[in-house]
């Protein structure tokens, strides 16, 4: 059955109640392994309309925002069953992140809020950032504050879940794009400048922003991810390479990646320190081991996949969003 929820435009923190949600089961498309011991499984979205950030509550769902369709989906690995929640019009979610309780956080890349989605009842309550703008990638902090990036409004913006006050802080620099976030273990919020080839840093405590060039120019990183050891992975889309930065000291390695082209997109790094990128231009899932400083490349099942967003669950399987395929993908 189609969903559909009413809202009305909502001031930060009003909450309303959604309907039931639609609940529906595909077939999956189950690849051949591509590395050993590793299968790819697939399964459709039932709005295939761009899925988005993929990410896993604590009940083992994955989570999915269905961006052109106005719709968060929850994926049942046990029963492979999908329940949407329809969003108000123009919403465009992007950026999925699960909270500290397990509510389920979202970024309105069209309707210019960030979303907080109570998977057991419907109920959403909306945070309007103050001048509007694109909301696109998120980061949840121990604390419960979500930190989140606007590319076009050229902001980082903090929501406190707490007060329902909600910041923005403008990049320094024109035509940053602030694109993916991660937090380092000192708390700081790191962001990637698409625009540009640096790497920004905002200190919670003081709201000061600091941009650190990468070593290549026109590298135009694009996502990252923090490491067991506190280092922060990103993917150089424009340079088609990976890097790692150090924190404490700013330093910055990198290394070419194994495809070419290659179109270094989403990064994670699972619990042995193993890092992973999905290579855009390639349709692979490319996994660097630093202590050997090589790559192992995974192939796709189908071509023009369009893998922009990754994640793990705690068994250490990877689960991606085929944005061009309209599917959702396991790795195990």
């Amino acid at each position: 059955m189609a969903l559909r929820l009413t809202t009305r435009r909502m001031k930060p923190g009003l909450a309303v109640a959604g309907l039931a949600a639609a609940v529906v089961a595909l077939p999956a498309v189950t690849g051949a392994p591509s590395a050993p011991g590793e299968r790819i499984v697939e399964y459709d979205v039932p709005s295939p309309r761009y899925p988005h950030d993929p990410a896993v509550a604590p009940d083992g769902s994955v989570w999915v925002a269905e961006t052109a369709a106005d719709k968060l989906a929850r994926f049942a690995p046990a029963s492979r069953t999908w329940t949407e929640f329809a969003l108000r019009p123009a919403t465009r979610p992007h950026g999925v992140a699960i909270g500290p309780e397990g509510q389920v956080w979202f970024t309105a890349n069209g309707g210019g809020f960030v979303g907080r989605l109570d998977g057991a009842t419907g109920r959403i309550t909306e945070y309007e950032a103050p001048s509007g703008g694109d909301p696109h990638s998120l980061v949840i902090a121990p604390d419960g504050t979500v930190w989140f990036t606007k590319q076009v409004a050229n902001q980082v913006g903090r929501v406190d879940p707490r007060s329902g006050e909600v910041r923005e802080f403008a990049v320094p620099s024109a035509g940053a794009r602030p694109y993916g976030i991660a937090l380092d273990r000192a708390g700081r919020v790191w962001f990637c400048e698409f625009g540009r080839a640096h790497l920004g840093r905002l200190d919670p405590e003081s709201g000061g922003i600091e941009e650190v060039p990468t070593p290549t120019p026109a590298s135009r990183p694009r996502r990252l991810a923090r490491a067991p050891d506190g280092a922060i992975w990103f993917s150089e889309y424009g340079a088609e390479r990976l890097g790692r930065l150090d924190p404490a000291s700013g330093a910055i390695q990198e290394w070419a990646m194994p495809s070419k082209p290659s179109g270094p997109y989403a990064v994670v790094v699972d619990g042995t320190g193993r890092v992973r990128v999905s290579e855009f231009a390639a349709d692979t899932i490319a996994t660097f081991d630093p202590a050997t400083a090589r790559f192992q490349v995974l192939r796709l099942p189908r071509a023009s996949t369009g893998v922009r967003t990754m994640t793990l669950d705690p068994h250490g399987r990877l689960w991606y969003a085929g944005s061009h395929r309209g599917t959702l993908g396991e790795i195990e």
